[in-house]
Protein backbone atom coordinates (compact mmCIF):
# COMPACT_ATOMS: atom_id res chain seq x y z
CA UNK A 1 0.00 0.00 0.00
CA UNK A 2 1.06 3.63 -0.48
CA UNK A 3 2.79 4.39 2.88
CA UNK A 4 2.89 8.27 1.17
CA UNK A 5 -1.03 8.83 2.33
CA UNK A 6 -1.16 10.95 5.29
CA UNK A 7 -4.27 10.80 7.92
CA UNK A 8 -6.16 8.18 6.70
CA UNK A 9 -9.81 7.93 7.33
CA UNK A 10 -11.22 4.80 9.62
CA UNK A 11 -12.82 3.45 6.24
CA UNK A 12 -9.98 3.57 4.20
CA UNK A 13 -7.24 1.95 6.83
CA UNK A 14 -9.97 -1.05 7.27
CA UNK A 15 -9.89 -1.86 3.46
CA UNK A 16 -6.02 -1.49 3.25
CA UNK A 17 -5.43 -3.83 5.80
CA UNK A 18 -8.07 -6.58 4.21
CA UNK A 19 -6.26 -5.79 1.15
CA UNK A 20 -2.83 -6.47 2.73
CA UNK A 21 -4.14 -9.96 4.44
CA UNK A 22 -5.24 -11.24 0.81
CA UNK A 23 -1.78 -10.49 -0.32
CA UNK A 24 0.02 -11.89 2.46
CA UNK A 25 -2.44 -15.30 2.08
CA UNK A 26 -1.39 -15.24 -1.63
CA UNK A 27 2.27 -14.58 -0.77
CA UNK A 28 2.11 -17.66 0.95
CA UNK A 29 -0.10 -20.09 -1.31
CA UNK A 30 2.29 -19.19 -4.25
CA UNK A 31 5.42 -19.88 -2.05
CA UNK A 32 3.83 -23.34 -0.97
CA UNK A 33 3.27 -24.14 -4.71
CA UNK A 34 6.57 -23.03 -5.70
CA UNK A 35 8.48 -24.44 -2.65
CA UNK A 36 6.44 -27.11 -1.29
CA UNK A 37 6.11 -29.42 0.87
CA UNK A 38 7.34 -26.20 3.26
CA UNK A 39 6.85 -25.70 6.63
CA UNK A 40 6.61 -22.35 8.67
CA UNK A 41 10.28 -20.93 9.23
CA UNK A 42 10.86 -21.64 5.76
CA UNK A 43 8.09 -19.72 4.36
CA UNK A 44 8.68 -16.92 6.88
CA UNK A 45 12.31 -16.35 5.10
CA UNK A 46 10.98 -16.90 1.85
CA UNK A 47 8.44 -14.62 1.80
CA UNK A 48 9.33 -12.22 4.59
CA UNK A 49 6.73 -12.16 6.87
CA UNK A 50 6.58 -12.73 10.61
CA UNK A 51 5.82 -16.61 11.64
CA UNK A 52 2.95 -16.07 13.58
CA UNK A 53 1.17 -14.41 10.33
CA UNK A 54 2.34 -17.22 8.40
CA UNK A 55 0.70 -19.62 10.53
CA UNK A 56 -2.50 -17.54 10.65
CA UNK A 57 -2.22 -17.48 6.54
CA UNK A 58 -1.60 -21.56 6.60
CA UNK A 59 -4.69 -21.52 8.55
CA UNK A 60 -6.86 -19.90 6.34
CA UNK A 61 -5.45 -21.71 3.42
CA UNK A 62 -6.14 -25.11 4.57
CA UNK A 63 -10.05 -24.02 6.16
CA UNK A 64 -10.10 -23.25 2.31
CA UNK A 65 -8.64 -26.77 1.43
CA UNK A 66 -6.34 -25.51 -0.79
CA UNK A 67 -3.36 -26.66 1.19
CA UNK A 68 -3.43 -29.07 3.52
CA UNK A 69 -0.03 -30.23 6.18
CA UNK A 70 2.49 -32.92 5.46
CA UNK A 71 5.26 -34.60 7.86
CA UNK A 72 7.37 -32.29 5.75
CA UNK A 73 5.91 -28.98 5.41
CA UNK A 74 2.35 -27.87 3.74
CA UNK A 75 1.84 -28.79 0.20
CA UNK A 76 -0.82 -27.38 -2.29
CA UNK A 77 -3.89 -29.75 -2.90
CA UNK A 78 -6.03 -30.32 -6.43
CA UNK A 79 -8.04 -27.21 -5.61
CA UNK A 80 -5.21 -24.79 -5.91
CA UNK A 81 -6.27 -24.09 -10.58
CA UNK A 82 -9.94 -23.43 -9.10
CA UNK A 83 -8.74 -21.63 -6.42
CA UNK A 84 -6.31 -19.35 -8.60
CA UNK A 85 -8.39 -18.83 -11.17
CA UNK A 86 -11.21 -17.68 -8.50
CA UNK A 87 -8.95 -15.42 -6.66
CA UNK A 88 -8.09 -13.59 -10.26
CA UNK A 89 -11.77 -13.44 -11.32
CA UNK A 90 -12.31 -11.95 -7.60
CA UNK A 91 -9.24 -9.34 -8.12
CA UNK A 92 -10.83 -8.22 -11.25
CA UNK A 93 -14.29 -7.56 -9.61
CA UNK A 94 -12.77 -5.61 -6.73
CA UNK A 95 -10.51 -3.68 -9.55
CA UNK A 96 -13.43 -2.78 -11.33
CA UNK A 97 -15.26 -1.76 -8.04
CA UNK A 98 -12.45 0.55 -7.11
CA UNK A 99 -12.33 2.40 -9.90
CA UNK A 100 -16.14 2.62 -10.16
CA UNK A 101 -15.87 3.88 -6.34
CA UNK A 102 -13.17 6.40 -7.26
CA UNK A 103 -14.84 7.91 -9.84
CA UNK A 104 -17.89 8.41 -7.30
CA UNK A 105 -15.61 10.55 -5.30
CA UNK A 106 -14.72 13.11 -8.13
Amino acid sequence: MDEKIKNKTGIASVAEKEIDLLGRHIDVLKTVMEHGPVGIIRLSKLTGHPQHMIRYSLRTLEKEGVIKPSAQGAVVTDKIHETLGTLEATLDGIITTMGELKKKLK
